[in-house]
């Protein structure tokens, strides 16, 4: 014990840990900056969809995908023509009745009675796969739809650009829809959500980006 404190009294050992205590701290911070720019940039350049079922129970789940189908439909025509994000999210909020009249419909035509809450805000969203492309956890602007009581497990998808599949079991992103996310991303914010990237730094800097958000050090809330 003596020794260590006598180590620790040695003017050059000082040095060397308050230098590495020092680098640690600015390594972290400009993690955290990093971090934090990439996940709003990417939250900025997507509009999404939630859409959370009435419960649990396996008619209720098989429900929510055939509401989301039918929405995914009507967003698909009315959007066919979109250039951006924020096009997009105009257009959805200039149709938030006729999106609710659609789910109602559905949900009638099921043979269930449910009420429908839908509303355009920005929501907290957990890490997902579409395919070949990942997006991080954060914040991110979406038409929330809501079924009955809502208490039931969510469904989440990318409604510009169109990263939404109805065979889920396939996981397979439209080329188009990619290239379409690429052009709204720099290079390598499109290489960091890009499962076919192999480089090594990129999948780290994702993983960088899920540690992060679960922590809650950044967040891309508005």
């Amino acid at each position: 014990m003596k020794k260590i404190l006598n180590l620790f009294n040695n003017s050059k050992v000082k040095m060397v840990i308050i230098l590495t205590f020092l680098f640690f701290i600015y390594t972290t911070i400009c993690a955290i900056s990093y971090a934090n720019y990439i996940s709003t940039d990417i939250a900025n350049s997507v509009f999404r969809l939630h859409v959370i079922a009435n419960s649990d129970s396996e008619i209720d789940q098989n429900l929510k995908y055939t509401v989301r189908d039918s929405l995914l439909e009507y967003m698909n025509e009315l959007c066919a023509n979109c250039t951006s994000k924020e096009e997009a999210i105009t257009i959805a909020s200039q149709n938030l009745e006729n999106f609710k009249k659609i789910a109602l419909n559905t949900i009638k035509s099921e043979g269930f009675n449910y009420s429908v809450n839908v509303q355009i805000g920005n929501f907290e969203f957990p890490t997902k796969h579409y395919g070949d492309i990942s997006l991080p956890a954060g914040y991110y602007d979406a038409l929330k739809v809501e079924i009955g009581k809502a208490q039931g497990q969510n469904w989440w998808c990318v409604m510009f650009p169109p990263l939404c599949f109805t065979d889920v079991s396939s996981g397979v992103v439209p080329q188009e829809s990619k290239e379409d996310l690429e052009n709204s991303l720099t290079d390598e914010e499109f290489s960091i959500v890009s499962d076919n990237d192999n480089n090594f730094s990129f999948k780290l800097k994702f993983k960088i980006l899920e540690i992060l958000n679960d922590t809650g050090l950044i967040t891309a809330k508005k």
